[in-house]
């Protein structure tokens, strides 16, 4: 199987963390995501052992909420001592109503509102990871109003291309995030935060993209970074104590994806960092790297009952699902790729080629085309594996459908982390 937590019981049943997905499925109803919770918690303590291992003593990862964000999930992490990076006040909102400490929240986004700002500095956020002259200005004149004296990063584009798909690549230097390195603008930066007395400049961040599966791209944002370190100490006497290497380690979809060591990776960049650190004369910073993806993809997967199966002569064959581009809209946008097994008959060789589609009036709402399953018939579970991240976190009301219930699996027991929307709820705001 794809995963670990994956595999297939005594009644041909697909299991995920030693659960029956048809059994849930009936329980819970469909669409259905699903999270191993036993799953995140050990994957966040491979990054946090492996990130102060390697990368030095004081450092830490921060989940990126944008991959998956609810209540029940920021308790886990609050307990777990994690740090987070969150890109909008709902994130930090709903990472507070968890009762997570903000001090340990990192608050990204390249267009942060003035309410944004006064909201984060209001609860306490740790700090702010800032993207632009005009933010730097707005931060400055809102703290200096409210009497705070806020922490910052200043994102900056490295100008490396990892080569993943386009809407996922955000470390070169024609891009909406971040204040690139090669035309100058971030050294002035530099210069301009050191001269305001109301923020305290704690280093710098970059991100270079996701789904990267090899450690080059990662080496060559360490180098940049830490050689821009090296030339404002230089310039300006000013050594970083903290440095942001961002996230986008890929995780596999499929198996003939290549599979990771998310420790074996990070040994590698702290060895490179080492080297880096002894080459320009630098202290060791604090650092900071921001798994998402990484943390919950294959520890999540979504359950539908099928409604159609449809056999164009000559053409190809269609199942059709309880949901789709509303709760997964990833095929849609990215033709992203994802493993699907017919879970009511896991044990049976896949032998029918279809394309899997959802139920929203639009041609595009497909799950995946041309996979190959076990044929399904009407009422049979489909399984898609890896749907932890980006799915419920993207989900929509497009055809005013109402969001899956999310349910956590956690030692053998599950139990509901969000309840499953209502028609009742899709109008609850109208007027």
């Amino acid at each position: 199987m794809l995963a670990k937590n994956v595999d297939v019981n005594a009644h041909g049943h697909l299991t995920f963390g030693g659960m029956d997905t048809v059994e849930l499925a009936k329980e819970y109803g469909t669409p259905l995501y699903l999270i191993d919770g036993n799953g995140i918690e050990a994957r966040a303590k491979e990054y946090m052992t492996a990130v102060e291992e390697y990368l030095g003593k004081g450092s830490h990862p921060c989940f990126a909420g944008k991959a998956l964000c609810y209540t029940d999930l920021y308790r886990t992490l609050e307990k777990m001592g994690m740090w987070i990076d969150v890109v909008s006040p709902g994130e930090f909102y709903t990472a507070k109503n968890a009762g997570f400490d903000l001090s340990r929240a990192m608050f990204h986004g390249n267009n942060k509102t003035d309410e944004d700002i006064k909201m984060a500095l209001e609860l306490g956020v740790g700090r702010f990871v800032c993207d632009s002259d005009d933010e730097i200005e707005a931060l400055h004149t809102i703290a200096c109003e409210m009497g705070k004296k806020p922490k910052v990063l200043l994102r900056l584009t490295p100008g490396i291309d990892p080569h993943t798909h386009k809407a996922i690549n955000t470390g070169t230097i024609d891009s909406k995030f971040g204040v690139p390195i090669e035309t100058g603008d971030a050294e002035r930066l530099v210069k301009k935060v050191l001269e305001k007395e109301s923020i305290v400049l704690m280093g710098f961040h970059c991100h270079v993209g996701s789904q990267i599966f090899e450690c080059e791209p990662f080496f060559e944002a360490a180098e940049k970074m830490l050689t821009f370190m090296a030339d404002m100490k230089a310039k300006f006497g000013y050594e970083a104590p903290e440095i942001n290497l961002g996230g986008g380690m890929a995780v596999p979809y499929l198996e003939s994806d290549e599979k990771i060591s998310y420790t074996e990776n990070i040994k590698a960049i702290g060895e490179r960092i080492d080297a880096l650190l002894e080459k320009l004369s630098l202290s060791r910073p604090v650092f900071y790297l921001e798994p998402g993806r990484s943390m919950v993809a294959d520890n999540g997967m979504t359950l539908y009952s099928v409604g159609t199966v449809k056999c164009i002569e000559g053409y190809k064959n269609y199942v059709s699902v309880d949901g789709g581009m509303a709760d997964n809209p990833r095929y849609a946008l990215y033709e992203a790729p994802y493993t699907l097994i017919n879970a009511s008959h896991a044990d049976k060789d896949a032998d029918f080629v279809a394309t899997v589609g959802g139920r929203c009036c639009e041609s595009g709402d497909l799950i995946q085309e041309n996979v190959r399953l076990f044929r399904p018939v009407r009422n049979d579970i489909i399984a898609v594996l890896t749907t932890g991240a980006y799915n419920f976190s993207m989900s929509s009301h497009y055809n005013r459908l109402p969001r899956p219930a999310l349910v956590t699996l956690y030692n053998g027991e599950s139990r509901i982390s969000v309840k499953r929307e209502t028609l009742e709820d899709l109008i609850k705001s109208d007027l």
